[in-house]
């Protein structure tokens, strides 16, 4: 979850503002990037309970020591909640998940390298405190109530609102992890294309990247249920998004959706002003009692867009949000997947011939049994892993006409192994990990910690 957006603090002139604002992220092909972002649980070595922020282990000291690394601090009331270095930044989930934000980048040995950095960097202060970390979906031991609060102000607010509109939401903030990629866009059209690709193939990511079996230490009869947990968090603001599969769908479609999703605040003087449930509508109209006359700057509109969570996101770039986070080689092989699919003409093109005749009943049956089935939920004469495995065909010969190679030669196809395994056996991560649950771990779910930490 992101931070206040650094934007300009002029009100907005009007709708055309926002969609140009959609438009501004149009960039020619040579200068598409690659944002990789991803979350992880930390813990105490001692007794495996997650972090709180203060406390000679905690997240505030773990902060503290990166920025030895030549991170920036960045505090809100004093107290350090992010880092930035370049383009790049580490911040905080509501319990104190950890989060990279990675910059831009080229390739995707490059975001594969920034991940490695990342990670060695936090286990070099987490060994000297005491702490350890794991790339998992969902918490897989402690309880809602046994998680910590960061000292952030839209949590805060987002802590007091999720339970009027939902029952999992408080679960998503405090005992979820993801991993997701940031890609760009050439024009409108591209745009609409690779986000009806990526909403139709969004399910087959949770499938591959299912990695969230257990609850409270015991199974809880799903492979993600991280996805799961969004069907039951606010429907005003997640789900499939129907209408961009509609003709016409483009910029100005989007903006009126963002426009009807509720907000939760507006940033304004150092603060958070609680405006849960209130509509950026009537904000645009200067209507708000809360904020009487006031009306939105882009800075307001740039923070609006992240507090939307559908299946895919679009801010001046399209995210993918389908994946349980997990270790480091499949923190590499989403990009991978992604770039392979989209970041290609002739890629993109046969994937949405792949998902171009799905019907919505179909989509939502995928986004639906997927959480609890993964690749082996039925779709049409086969499943979901025979869906996944054509993606990912076409991902690799994507990869391969990008013809981005190391030194050494080896291409970002590499990156797809770890995928390509998990299809060749059949079996998620969350599979693995319910196997030695019920073998070698002797139903202790505590193993978890000790053969999974980064």
């Amino acid at each position: 979850m992101s931070g206040p957006s650094a934007v300009k603090e002029t009100p907005i002139s009007g709708r055309s503002e926002l969609v140009d604002y959609l438009a501004s992220g149009e960039k020619p092909e040579s200068a598409w990037r690659i944002g990789t972002e991803h979350e992880k649980f930390g813990f105490r070595l001692e007794d495996l309970r997650p972090p709180t922020w203060e406390g000679a282990q905690g997240i505030g000291v773990l902060l503290e020591g990166m920025t030895r690394f030549g991170w920036q601090r960045v505090t809100e009331h004093d107290q350090l909640i992010a880092l930035l270095r370049d383009s790049a930044s580490v911040t905080l989930e509501p319990a104190g998940q950890l989060e990279l934000s990675g910059a831009p980048l080229e390739t995707i040995h490059q975001t594969c390298a920034e991940v490695s950095q990342h990670l060695r960097e936090v286990k070099t202060v987490a060994d000297e405190i005491g702490l350890g970390f794991l790339g998992m979906g969902f918490q897989p031991k402690w309880r809602r109530q046994d998680m910590p609060w960061m000292p952030k102000g839209r949590y805060k607010i987002m802590r007091e609102y999720m339970p009027k509109v939902g029952t999992l939401g408080l679960d998503m903030m405090t005992r979820t992890c993801t991993v997701q990629v940031n890609l760009d866009y050439a024009d409108e059209a591209d745009m609409v294309k690779k986000f009806r690709v990526a909403l139709a193939l969004q399910p087959v990511a949770t499938a591959l990247f299912a990695d969230s079996p257990f609850t409270e230490g015991q199974p809880n009869g799903y492979q993600s249920y991280r996805s799961h947990i969004w069907t039951d968090t606010d429907p005003h603001r997640t789900g499939m998004l129907d209408f961009v599969f509609e003709d016409g769908f483009g910029y100005e479609r989007y903006v009126d959706y963002l426009l009807d999703v509720p907000m939760y605040f507006s940033y304004r003087d150092g603060e958070y002003v609680d405006l849960a449930g209130k509509s950026f509508r009537k904000f645009m109209a200067g209507e708000l009692a809360e904020l009487p006359g006031a009306k939105p700057t882009l800075r307001d509109w740039a923070d609006h867009t992240t507090t939307a969570f559908p299946e895919v996101r679009l801010k001046k770039y399209l995210e993918m949000r389908g994946a349980d986070g997990g270790p480091w080689s499949r923190l590499c092989a989403l990009p991978a997947f992604w770039v392979g699919l989209l970041y290609d003409r002739t890629a993109l093109d046969a994937a949405w011939d792949l998902v171009a005749d799905f019907t919505r009943e179909e989509r939502h049956a995928l986004r639906d049994g997927v959480p609890r089935h993964a690749l082996k939920l039925p779709f049409r004469s086969g499943t979901v892993r025979d869906l996944a495995d054509e993606a990912l065909k076409i991902a690799a010969e994507g990869l391969r006409r990008r013809a981005r190679p190391t030194p050494a030669g080896a291409d970002e196809r590499i990156f797809l192994d770890i995928l390509l395994q998990i299809v060749d056996a059949n079996q998620t991560p969350a599979e693995r990990k319910l196997e030695l649950f019920h073998g070698a771990w002797n139903g202790n779910v505590d193993r978890v910690f000790q053969e999974f930490a980064y």
